[in-house]
C-alpha cells in the first residue's frame, strides 16, 4: 500500500479550508459538446459535475452557451481558466478578467480555478502554460494577481499546480512552499493536479510521494486526474507530456488513492481534452474515481462510529 504523510499545514488555523459546495465528494468530467446527446439521453441524472474551460464561453451566445446552459439545468459545473496568465510579469488583462467574471456570475459555478503559469508577453499570446521561477518577487506578483481576480469575481480562486519540463536556477523555494505562501497571503484555494505531480516528478527525478507529503492539503478544493504521453528528450531519457489524451495511468490512480485515504473525498475531475473518446469511456473514468472516494468515505465513517462506540 502506498504511504503518504500529509504536511502539517493541514492543522494550521491560518490556512483556510475551501468552503462546502454542491460538488463535495463527487467525481466529474470535462464537458465536451459531442457528448451532450449521450448525456441527455441517459434515463436519469448520473450525479457528478462537469468542468468547462472559461475561454470557450467568452462569446455572448451561440451553440457553446446553449449546450452549457442545458447541462447547467441538471448538473453543477466548475469553471477552469487557462489564459489568465496569473504568473506573468505584466498586469492582468482587464477585459479578459471582466469576461471571466461575467461567466462566474452567469453560471454560478461550484468551483473556479486557474493555473500557476503565464502565457502572454506584451501583445504576444502563447498557446501554452509556461513556468515561472519560485522567488519572493514572483510570489508577491502572483499574490497580487490572485487578489485582483478574487476581488473581481467575489469568491476564492483555486490555483492549480503546473506540470513542468524545466527548472529555474533562480528559484529560492520549492513549488509546494511557493503555493503555501500564496494561500497564506491571499486566502485562495488550491487545485491539486495529481497527473501534473507525476509528470513533473518523472521529468525532474524527484519523488511524487515526497511532493504530496509537503503539499498544503487543507486548502485543496478540487483534484484533477488525466492521462499523459511518454516521449524521449534530446538525450534519450523518458519525458512525460501532460497531454490529456488518454485514460488515467495506474501510477496516478495509486497517488490519488493515497491522497484520498488521508485527506478524505475531494471533488475530482477527469480531464480528457484530445483524442476524445465516446461518452461511456469518459464516464467510466469518473465512476472509477467516485468508487475510490466512496470506499474511503465509508471507511472514515466506520472509524468515526468505532471511536464513538
Amino acid at each position: 500500500m502506498t504511504e503518504l504523510a500529509i504536511h502539517a499545514d493541514r492543522a494550521q488555523p491560518g490556512i483556510p479550508r475551501f468552503p462546502a459546495h454542491p460538488v463535495d465528494g463527487l467525481a466529474g468530467t470535462s464537458f465536451k459538446h459531442q457528448h451532450l446527446p449521450a448525456i441527455l439521453a441517459e434515463n436519469e441524472r448520473t450525479g457528478g459535475f462537469f468542468e468547462v474551460h472559461a475561454e470557450n464561453y467568452m462569446g455572448a451566445g451561440g451553440p457553446p452557451h446553449a449546450a452549457l446552459m442545458k447541462i447547467r439545468e441538471d448538473y453543477p459545473v466548475s469553471l477552469h481558466g487557462v489564459c489568465m496568465s496569473i504568473g506573468g510579469p505584466q498586469p492582468l488583462d482587464k477585459a479578459h478578467l471582466g469576461r471571466f467574471a461575467a461567466l462566474v456570475r452567469r453560471y454560478e459555478p461550484a468551483l473556479v480555478s486557474e493555473h500557476l503559469a503565464w502565457s502572454t508577453h506584451d501583445t504576444t499570446y502563447y498557446n501554452d502554460l509556461l513556468p515561472l521561477p519560485y522567488t519572493e518577487a514572483s510570489l508577491q506578483r502572483v499574490a497580487d494577481h490572485i487578489d485582483e481576480v478574487q476581488e473581481v469575481i467575489g469568491r476564492p480562486l483555486l490555483l492549480e499546480n503546473p506540470s513542468s519540463y524545466l527548472l529555474f536556477k533562480e528559484s529560492t523555494m520549492s513549488e509546494t512552499e511557493f503555493m503555501r505562501g500564496l494561500v497564506r497571503r491571499t486566502g485562495c484555494g488550491l487545485l491539486l493536479d495529481i497527473n501534473n505531480v507525476f509528470v513533473s516528478a518523472t521529468n525532474h527525478g524527484f519523488s511524487a510521494l515526497d511532493y504530496l507529503s509537503d503539499f498544503p492539503m487543507a486548502p485543496v478544493g478540487e483534484i484533477h486526474l488525466a492521462g499523459h504521453t511518454e516521449q524521449q528528450d534530446d538525450e534519450g531519457d523518458l519525458l512525460l507530456i501532460d497531454s490529456h489524451d488518454g485514460p488515467v495511468a495506474d501510477a496516478v490512480w495509486k497517488l490519488f488513492d493515497a491522497v484520498i485515504a488521508l485527506r478524505g473525498p475531494i471533488p475530482t475531475l477527469i480531464e480528457w481534452d484530445s483524442a476524445i473518446p465516446d461518452w461511456p469511456v469518459l464516464k467510466r473514468e469518473a465512476q472509477a474515481a467516485q468508487m475510490l472516494m466512496d470506499r474511503h468515505a465509508a471507511g472514515l465513517r466506520q472509524e468515526v462510529l468505532h471511536a464513538q462506540g
